[in-house]
């Protein structure tokens, strides 16, 4: 049954979407899908962050839960990998956001540990949280469906965007295993596109 409701919630998300998965050609531009839905959500530090506070860098949001043991956990060490690789860009030119699909157990506390268990850059990374309806709201917006379930689990569509510094959406990654390389150069395009 649980296998069956998270491709049902897959489904569900991409037709629902943005979801437009990554297409471009190496030496294309990525195409731009529209406006990134905005947000304000409390951080690991309890300070709000807002979508519009990020403009001018590439950001990628990518939604995780502190709980979780398969996905999340090589999503976020994939970012944390990737992070490596951007040097200094990252900070400054590059910011992550992850959005927990579990604000009720993920207070800004466990956030934190979460971050610090993958030693996240705190400089450029929010691990964001908030009103459970206002947290699922950003998901929807963003083409995320998640359902808890009895165990405390959630099932979720797992989406990661890549907003441009003028706060266009621009690509999609589906699932935790993609190309790490086409990720960080998609990220780093995205840097040369707005100079």
């Amino acid at each position: 049954m649980s296998r069956w409701l998270a491709r049902l919630s897959l489904l569900a998300a991409l037709i629902a979407g943005p979801a437009h998965t990554h297409d471009a050609e190496h030496d294309e531009r990525l195409p731009v899908i529209g406006t990134a839905p905005d947000f304000t959500l409390m951080s690991q530090d309890r300070t709000l962050v807002s979508l519009h506070d990020l403009r001018g860098r590439v950001v990628a949001v990518a939604f995780i839960f502190a709980a979780c043991t398969d996905v999340c956990p090589m999503l976020t060490d994939n970012m944390a990998r990737v992070r490596e690789k951007l040097g200094g860009t990252f900070g400054t030119k590059v910011a992550f956001v992850s959005i927990t699909v579990d604000p009720e157990r993920d207070t800004p506390k466990v956030l934190k540990e979460y971050a610090q268990a993958f030693d996240a850059d705190l400089e450029g990374w929010w691990f964001l949280t908030g009103d459970p309806a206002a947290v699922h709201e950003v998901g929807r917006q963003y083409g995320v469906i998640a359902i808890k379930k009895a165990n405390g689990d959630v099932d979720h569509t797992l989406l990661t965007s890549l907003i441009d510094p003028a706060g266009n959406l621009r690509v999609q990654y589906l699932g935790a295993g993609f190309d790490l390389e086409e990720f960080r150069g998609d990220l780093l395009s995205l840097v040369d596109e707005a100079r």
